[in-house]
């Protein structure tokens, strides 16, 4: 068990004493904009203090992910830095585009475990503060000037209910790209450990192949990255003890639940030996 506090715009949690590892772990949610109670608490009955945020849609933030500031995140991780000794950040999906970028402008960060990464940074999912999701703009700023994205192509429509979205992320790389390199997270500048988890039937975006091309591209610069990936896992990562939540909207994730077990057993294995955290 562990001491914790949920508050409506955090989930915060310690370790019992005598339990606890030294390590910080940072949780971000996806695009469902969810506090992730659930992972924070796991974390923290394995030693670490965890804690997770909402970085869009509450007070004073853009109600979609537009425009949102890195800055949201490293404010997060001084919440957690006096209490630790070692900072990790650990996404999903959206949550996983901002935690490699972090990883890669904030030197605190010692891990980085990104689940369904991305490669490059994209453009808003939401209206920004504006209110508008439209003219694009990038899903990210830092120190105020939004980070160079790729767009979204608009003459792309799912074929299947709910609508798999791979093909329109697929597509928008097709149609853009002189956009990619400008656009990519930049993960070859992380200097900690980096930990790529994703499933090979994922029906949101190629978070499997994405995760092979930023471990490549940190392996042209000489820097180990530790991927792992499931054959029939799709977009969610279900770690022991979890239980699968509801989305925040109708989608197709891709793989299974038994599959997508699979995957989070084999990524917590990694993240107890990386972070570390008590098996």
């Amino acid at each position: 068990m562990c001491a914790s506090s949920d508050r409506p715009e955090e989930a915060f949690a310690r370790p019992d004493a005598g339990t606890a590892t030294g390590v910080g772990v940072l949780v971000l949610a996806g695009s469902s904009g969810r506090i992730e109670t659930q992972r924070v608490r796991l974390l923290a009955a394995a030693g670490a203090v965890a804690s997770s945020v909402r970085w869009f849609g509450g007070a004073g933030q853009p109600p979609g992910i537009c425009e949102v500031p890195l800055e949201t995140f490293a404010a997060a991780l001084d919440r957690l830095a006096p209490e630790c000794d070692r900072l990790a950040v650990l996404g999903t999906s959206k949550g996983a585009e901002a935690a490699l970028l972090l990883a890669a402008h904030d030197r605190r960060v010692a891990v980085v475990a990104a689940f369904a990464p991305t490669h490059v940074v994209w453009a808003n999912v939401g209206a920004g503060t504006d209110g508008r999701d439209r003219p694009q703009r990038s899903s990210w700023t830092l120190r105020g000037t939004p980070l160079p994205f790729v767009p979204y192509t608009d003459d792309w429509e799912p074929d299947t209910d709910p609508p798999a979205y791979r093909g329109a992320y697929e597509a928008s790389l097709e149609r853009y790209p002189g956009q990619v390199e400008r656009a990519a997270v930049g993960a070859e500048r992380i200097r900690g450990d980096v930990l790529l988890v994703a499933g090979e039937q994922d029906a949101v975006w190629p978070g499997a192949d994405w995760a092979r091309r930023i471990a490549d591209r940190r392996g042209e610069h000489g820097l180990p990255t530790t991927v792992v990936v499931e054959p029939g896992a799709g977009h969610r990562v279900l770690l022991p003890g979890e239980t699968r939540p509801q989305g925040s909207r109708p989608l197709a994730y891709g793989g299974s639940d038994d599959a997508d077990r699979r995957l989070g057993e084999r990524a917590w294995t990694e993240l107890v030996r990386m972070l570390p955290l008590r098996p």
